[in-house]
């Protein structure tokens, strides 16, 4: 007897069985109690630049119950699971304010011909790769994360918290575009590009477009919205010193963000760019290595965020060595050192993040980028900008938050996202810079993904 089965149902058992495969892999958390009593740990707040200890932090469910100095007796049910950290630094898990999910591991060239579910795939082994190196958070800055947030929300894979921007919106021909030119004249109202149908930027050329994408993005699950106000590296056909959007397409933006509650981010490098997204309301810069200090001065002035990335020289070895794109990485470097000078003479609220794209091998580096902060900042200087002050930023998305609740910060009351390290990265920030030997615990929401210790009976 033949069972004969129809196209789409075979298609369905395919990908339940590759989620099967995939959910065999260090994807789902181990089995944790209810409660978790680390014990004799030394605490890193996220916000005080010492540590506290040796103290004791209860977790019930996903939340941190009670900090003390003294004992706290185990839950009487039995169910407590008890780390002993033997003079170890808790830590709150780390947060990356500038990610791109969708777009660390494939190469630029295949975005516009890969097969979306492999991107798909890729991107949820890297969400797991991103939580064991413990970035128990991440600020995506563009692109289809909705689909993975969720199954990461869901259990269905290990994973850091997201809070999405959805698609990239640009302009013709700005940082995002990555359309060729056998795409060109855009037809207004004709079919959508690759990357628009499948949500990796949308264009936008007028007030009406951009409020438009913006409501799509926020309709969709979006924490905040992310336009490009100026050129970019990535982009083919986008030069950095280029104003991309006007103020009026900026403004309808912002308006349309402010209506659902958020705020807009504006991806910028030059000066006039920034000051035409500042002027137009937009509450946070990414980048910003080219600005000068006319600019600085105005962002101080109107408490305006500045997420900025120490790009390593790595950067552009994800582009062919002499192309476009890899000089444009060479410029922006060059100009991070003066960015970070600026920050630190205007006191500007600086988050911390690293645009990692196209290369999986520098993602493997995110903890040591955030330790070359220390060019800039002190050790624990660099860890509280990773950890409070980047969620200080995340909680601009008010009732867009995905996550309501504390993050950044281990404190009575806060979500139970924590790291214990083995040793003291205030003293060597670079304990960060091998999370596979020195983060021995790694909790997110009250979950262990990772113990390496042995827990007493």
């Amino acid at each position: 007897m033949k069972i004969l089965v129809a196209p789409a149902a075979l298609s369905v058992a395919l990908l339940v069985l590759s989620v099967a495969v995939c959910a065999q892999q260090p994807s789902r958390p181990e089995t944790t109690p209810s409660v978790t009593l680390f014990q004799n740990v030394r605490v890193f707040d996220g916000k005080n630049l010492t540590l506290i200890g040796p103290t004791n932090v209860l977790v019930r469910g996903n939340t941190i119950e009670k900090i003390s100095n003294v004992p706290i007796p185990a839950d009487r049910s039995g169910n407590t699971q008890i780390i002993n950290g033997g003079g170890r630094t808790l830590i709150p898990g780390l947060i990356d304010a500038h990610w791109h999910a969708m777009l660390v591991r494939p190469p630029v060239a295949s975005l516009l011909t890969v097969d979306t579910g492999y991107l798909n795939l890729l991107a949820g082994a890297e969400a797991t790769d991103t939580l064991m190196r413990g970035f128990t958070t991440v600020r995506d800055m563009g692109g289809p994360t909705f689909g993975l947030k969720q199954a990461i929300d869901e259990g269905v894979l290990a994973g850091p918290r997201i809070f999405p921007s959805g698609a990239i919106i640009t302009i013709t021909g700005g940082h995002g575009d990555f359309r060729p030119f056998t795409d060109l004249p855009r037809t207004l109202g004709g079919p959508l590009t690759r990357l628009e149908t499948t949500g990796m930027s949308m264009v936008a050329d007028s007030p009406d477009e951009v409020r438009v994408r913006v409501r799509e993005q926020l309709m969709q699950g979006a924490s905040q919205i992310k336009l490009t106000a100026g050129g970019g590296v990535a982009s083919p056909h986008s030069p950095i010193d280029a104003s991309t959007f006007t103020e009026a397409e900026l403004r309808a933006a912002v308006e349309a963000a402010e209506n659902w509650g958020t705020y807009v981010t504006a991806h910028a490098y030059m000066p006039a760019a920034i000051k035409r997204a500042i002027a137009a309301g937009v509450k946070c810069i990414e980048h910003g290595q080219l600005m000068d200090e006319s600019t600085a001065e105005l962002m101080a002035e109107r408490g305006i965020w500045l997420s900025i990335q120490p790009f390593p020289d790595e950067l552009a070895d994800a582009f062919p060595r002499g192309s476009e794109q890899w000089q444009k990485a060479q410029e922006v470097s060059a100009g991070t050192n003066t960015a970070y000078t600026l920050a630190k003479k205007y006191k500007l609220k600086t988050a911390w993040g690293t645009d990692v794209l196209f290369s999986p091998a520098l993602a493997q580096k995110q903890g040591a980028i955030l330790a070359s902060l220390v060019r800039w900042y002190s050790p624990a200087e660099a860890l509280a900008m990773a950890t409070g002050t980047n969620a200080e930023l995340l909680a601009m998305s008010g009732k867009r938050n995905p996550y309501p609740g504390k993050l950044g910060v281990v404190e009575e009351g806060a979500l139970a996202d924590l790291l214990l390290v083995d040793g003291d990265p205030i003293a060597n920030i670079n304990l960060i810079a091998d999370p596979n030997k020195n983060f021995v615990v790694i909790m997110k929401d009250g979950r262990i993904y990772k113990n390496t210790l042995s827990t007493p009976k």
